[in-house]
C-alpha cells in the first residue's frame, strides 16, 4: 500500500510492456524506473528511443547489444544506452532486471504503475512533525 512517499513493490500492478517482459512501473516527474520479469528467451528487438536508459540486472542472464555491441550481462552489471542508440536484448535464463529511464517514459505511464508524488502534487505530512 502506497504511503506518502513510500510503496510496496509487490502492490504495484504487473504489465506486459513486451512479449515476456511483466514490467511494475514507477513513474517520477523526471524518471521511469521498471522492475522486470523476464523468462528465458524472451527478447526485445533492437529498437531505439529518445530516453536515456540505464539498466542492471539483478538475477539471471541478459544478452545486451548497444550500437552494435554485445555483451552477456549477470547479476550486478550495468548497462548505459544514450538517447536515440540502437539497443535491444534477450533473457539467456529466467531475468530480473532494473531499467531507469529519463526523461519519464509516457508511453510506459499511459499502461499504469505507480506515480510518485512530486513537488505540483499534496505532499505526505513530514512524520516528525506531522507538517506537509
Amino acid at each position: 500500500m502506497a504511503t506518502g512517499f513510500f510503496q510496496e513493490l509487490s502492490a504495484i500492478a504487473p504489465v506486459e510492456i513486451a512479449p515476456g517482459f511483466i514490467s511494475r512501473l514507477v513513474h517520477t516527474q523526471g524518471a521511469t524506473v521498471n522492475v522486470i520479469e523476464v523468462g528465458a528467451g524472451n527478447a526485445v528487438p533492437l529498437h531505439r528511443h529518445p530516453h536515456e536508459q540505464i539498466s542492471l540486472v539483478l538475477e539471471g542472464q541478459f544478452e545486451m547489444t548497444v550500437d552494435g555491441q554485445v555483451r552477456l550481462l549477470e547479476p550486478g552489471m550495468i548497462c548505459v544506452i544514450p538517447s536515440n542508440t540502437e539497443h535491444g536484448g534477450r533473457a539467456i535464463a529466467d531475468c530480473r532486471l532494473l531499467d531507469i529511464f529519463h526523461p519519464v517514459r509516457e508511453d510506459y505511464k499511459a499502461l499504469g504503475g505507480w506515480v510518485a508524488p512530486g513537488p505540483d502534487l499534496p505532499r505526505p505530512p513530514d512524520f516528525r512533525t506531522g507538517l506537509s
